[in-house]
């Protein structure tokens, strides 16, 4: 295929089949894109004024990660109260403002706040209030992406089948290119906020992150703005409608969903659900020992079972292919990383400064969009397994630059290519070729759910799949701060009052601790594959018919 063949298609037709109606929920996914901004930020704000160890932020990252399994209600919520969704929109974009304000607030006067509450408890509420905010207006704009689709044309004729499926799909990419341009448009911004902020006193330091978080909330806005967008397009299209002679009731048909579309209340997914958040906030405040652990293991089991109520009704090989593509997903998902101490280790003894880790975080995220075109056919045209198993083994290799480098390889490459292969080289290599990999997993769970759910249900299976591939991301935060238990990683932390020395750097044993993720790495992927294979793929070309699945999408 000649490369301008090539480019039409999986690039420009994309663009020419976009529609005005598809921009507020596009609006409330780039929303989501743009929250990267505070990032680094937040990387550096931990590191230069909180005294929290690597191991008390990765506890606070799997209480992060547990709000997204609130999708589960939420998504049924939404197929049920259709018509009223767009309050939920403005309820997660008051609780992002709000998590905002706070580090502002901590960045502007730290001891009015600090007269308060301690800062530490001021970061970890804000912490915990932003992933809410975006899991409702993730879970809704989910929703969104349906109603943007239109189901009749201008002069109110239905759409075709085959052109409302391609739409839909269109509409999917669209989404997911939203987010990652989210990401590419702040990691650009950061670059040039950053730009000489290493040589700024530190007041001047804390004025720039101040000038960042003041910028981010643009977020909500942004999503609010889509809501509002929308209303203006569905009032647009009633009107014309009606111009042409068509009946209120028929309106409301062709712009939505009409009342006997709306699904029966599941009492298993509204009642299952209301268990897990009830157990998950009394064992989250409740002081017992290994209270985490319990906590994923009863939200695993109540997840679990809801995924098999919504799923029974399924022909039985679509089920099987639903588990199986679940379950190495999770696996893939749940690895643990090295948690905070490798990002300390490249800030101390690398040197890579807030404009640097800025310029990685660009990079990757061109890159993850480019990806995201560059490998649609590879996706399409191989099974789940094979997939999952390629991204594995190349995670695992490109991981293989940071243990060198621990070991100085960077010293050794800088000395003989006269200083130009140095850390940030590699660093920039590394991330170049690392970047897609973690969007393109998780796309093939997204395309079943796309093609196969009930259409009634379309909301809730991609709440209820989302909670349980989000308690993998729970499960990697536990096994990061089980290694971080195991493999102890310290930064340099200053008493500001009087400069002494509280703890010293420690990152003698993060080599091990690189080379033990690197393992766990490979080994959850390809053990999961492994059982799947000989348990639920274990049919008669099963493999082949979830690809050809692709193929036809």
């Amino acid at each position: 295929m000649h490369w301008r063949e090539w480019l039409d298609r999986n690039v420009f037709d994309l663009g020419r089949q976009m529609r005005l109606s598809y921009l507020p929920p596009l609006m409330v996914y780039m929303a989501a894109g743009i929250s990267g901004l505070t990032g680094i930020v937040g990387t550096f704000f931990v590191k230069e004024y909180l005294g929290l160890s690597a191991e008390f932020l990765a506890s606070l990252s799997f209480w992060m990660m547990l709000p997204w399994t609130l999708k589960m209600p939420l998504g049924h919520l939404v197929d049920l109260i259709w018509r009223h969704k767009s309050g939920l929109i403005m309820l997660g974009a008051g609780l992002i403002a709000a998590s905002l304000l706070i580090m502002i607030g901590l960045l502007a006067n730290p001891e009015a706040m600090r007269e308060l509450l301690p800062i530490e408890t001021w970061y970890v509420l804000s912490s915990l209030l932003a992933p809410i905010g975006y899991v409702l207006q993730d879970t809704v704009a989910d929703a969104m992406t349906v109603e943007a689709v239109p189901r009749v044309d201008e002069n109110g004729r239905p759409v075709g089948e085959e052109q409302l499926r391609l739409a839909h799909t269109t509409m999917q990419t669209l989404g997911r290119v939203a987010i990652i341009g989210g990401s590419v448009l702040v990691a650009a911004v950061n670059v040039y906020l950053f730009s000489g902020v290493e040589k700024l006193a530190e007041p001047e330091k804390a004025a720039v992150y101040l000038q960042i978080y003041r910028l981010a909330l643009i977020i909500p806005a942004v999503s609010v703005l889509g809501v509002a967008l929308a209303a203006v397009l569905r009032w647009r299209d009633a009107q014309r409608l009606a111009a042409q002679g068509f009946e209120m009731d028929q309106i409301e048909r062709f712009l939505g969903r009409s009342m006997d579309e709306l699904p029966s209340p599941n009492w298993w997914i509204l009642g299952g659900s209301l268990a897990f958040v009830l157990f998950s906030a009394s064992m989250g405040l409740a002081a017992v020992p290994m209270n985490e652990e319990i906590v994923f293991a009863g939200s695993l089991a109540i997840v679990v079972f809801l995924m098999w109520q919504l799923t029974k009704d399924l022909p039985d090989r679509a089920r099987r292919e639903l588990y199986a593509t679940a379950i190495v997903i999770f696996a893939f998902r749940a690895i643990p990383t090295t948690g905070a101490g490798s990002t300390w280790w490249m800030i101390d003894e690398l040197g890579f400064d807030q404009q640097f880790l800025s310029e990685l975080s660009l990079i990757a995220s061109i890159l993850t969009l480019a990806g995201m075109f560059i490998f649609r056919r590879f996706m399409a045209e191989r099974s789940i397994t094979y997939i999952i198993a390629v991204l594995t083994i190349a995670g695992a290799v490109l991981f293989l630059p940071n243990i060198a480098m621990f070991y100085g390889f960077h010293h050794w490459t800088a000395a003989h290519t006269g200083g130009v292969v140095d850390a940030r080289f590699i660093a920039l290599i590394d991330t170049a070729l690392e970047s897609p990999l973690g969007q393109i997993a998780m796309i093939p769970m997204l395309a079943w759910i796309a093609n196969s759910a009930p259409e009634r249900l379309k909301a809730t299976y991609f709440a209820v799949m989302a909670a349980f591939t989000n308690l993998a991301l729970s499960l990697s935060q536990l096994g990061t701060k089980y290694l971080n238990q195991v493999f102890t990683v310290t930064r340099e932390v200053i008493d500001p009052s009087t400069g002494a020395v509280q703890v010293p750097a420690d990152y003698t044993q993060l080599g091990a601790l690189f080379i033990t993720v690197t393992i766990v790495g490979l080994a959850m992927p390809m053990g999961a594959i492994l059982f799947v294979k000989r348990t639920l793929l274990a049919g008669p070309k099963l493999e082949s018919a979830t690809a050809a699945e692709f193929e036809r999408n």
